[in-house]
């Protein structure tokens, strides 16, 4: 028997409004907690208010919202497929033909949908919620204005190019800008570049500067011994070197990945790729929004799979006991698997989808041994 289109748009909006429900309960739950941890971090802090904590509670709230939303399927799920067995209703529609992939399919798509919507649209809102959070950090919390300010073992960045490439380092960062100090710059020009803008052909060598200030289109050396193989080194007060870096492409790369939007996240991957910076973490973070969606699935797959085999045996307790068992076990492998893929220890795309395919997998089995084994 086919489901009609009323029943299902009937289960899909239970699912719905249960989720919703679920998620609304977290949230709050979440949002209490991490606000007490951030009054107990600015108890010291005397720029620190109570309403600016508040503030920094709400704009850190969508970003672990984002973590439990897979939870939050599993149980709402449980919960709208529970309910609609104890009701009868499940019973009934099974009674007259309707198999459980049938009245499972509106509950799947509308979680798909859902993550469809977070990664497309909430996802961007939730990103830069989150960039505002981290800037408010480290102003009132650590007492930082810029994220390169941690940077205590040296800055390296590489700049790519057909007429000249270079690898520069610095010790250290002056805090709030982007002047580096005690920097030194390992050049490789072809042979025949072009010379440069102060006047110096641009030949493979070395450069040693007191300090480098990054300005559009270029860094500003200054106090520079020139070095080259075959030539005694040149003292030069000033010195520029052309990039196609930007502060702001340099800050972001420091930043956490999902401060950037599912959007901007391709584009700055190639950037970090063209200029020498590691770009694994932020792979791995747009293929994991990319299998969001078909982890959402599998979590109504094996949200389906306790709650037909609780409403069996009855028992509630055994229905939530299953659900809390499943979500401590997935978040366990999430983490060990993102773990591997960070270090390089197994590809990008696999450590970001194995988690969801592994799912899908187990929760088709399990419908399928509870109905045709």
């Amino acid at each position: 028997m086919r489901l009609s289109p009323t029943l299902s748009a009937y289960i899909g909006r239970q699912f719905l409004l249960w989720f919703l429900a679920v998620l609304g309960v977290m949230l709050a739950i979440i949002y209490l907690l991490d606000t007490v941890e951030l009054l107990r971090r600015a108890a010291t802090k005397p720029d620190a208010t109570f309403e600016v904590v508040i503030g920094m509670g709400l704009l850190k709230l969508p970003e672990i919202g984002q973590q439990v939303f897979p939870f939050v399927i599993l149980f709402g799920g449980l919960y709208t497929f529970w309910r609609l067995t104890r009701t009868q209703e499940l019973v009934v529609a099974r009674a007259s033909g309707i198999s459980v992939w049938q009245f499972m399919a509106p509950v799947m798509l509308t979680a798909i949908g859902v993550g469809i919507l977070l990664i497309t649209v909430l996802n961007p809102i939730f990103s830069a919620m989150l960039s505002r959070y981290e800037q408010m950090e480290n102003r009132y919390l650590r007492g930082q204005t810029s994220s390169l300010d941690v940077a205590k073992s040296g800055l390296w960045l590489r700049q790519p190019g057909e007429d000249l490439s270079y690898l520069i380092h610095a010790e250290s960062v002056v805090p709030g800008t982007l002047e580096l100090r005690k920097v030194m710059v390992l050049l490789d020009a072809p042979p025949g570049a072009p010379a440069g803008p102060s006047g110096a052909p641009q030949t493979a060598g070395r450069l040693d500067a007191a300090t480098a200030v990054l300005k559009e289109g270029y860094w500003d050396l200054r106090e520079v011994w020139y070095n080259r193989p075959g030539r005694p080194p040149e003292f030069l007060a000033r010195y520029r070197l052309p990039t196609e870096l930007t502060e702001q492409r340099i800050q972001e790369s420091f930043a956490s990945p999902d401060t950037l939007s599912f959007w901007e996240l391709p584009r700055f991957i190639d950037m970090l790729e063209a200029t020498g910076l590691s770009s694994i973490r932020h792979r791995l973070y747009w293929h994991s929004l990319l299998a969001l969606p078909v982890f959402f699935a599998a979590m109504v797959l094996l949200a389906a799979a306790f709650a037909l085999r609780q409403s069996r045996r009855g028992g509630v307790l055994g229905l939530v006991a299953a659900g809390l068992a499943t979500t401590l076990v997935l978040f366990v492998l999430r983490d060990i698997v993102r773990a591997l893929g960070v270090s390089g220890a197994v590809p990008v795309p696999l450590a970001a989808w194995a988690p969801a395919g592994i799912t899908v997998m187990l929760g088709i089995a399990a419908l399928l041994h509870m109905e045709d084994g």
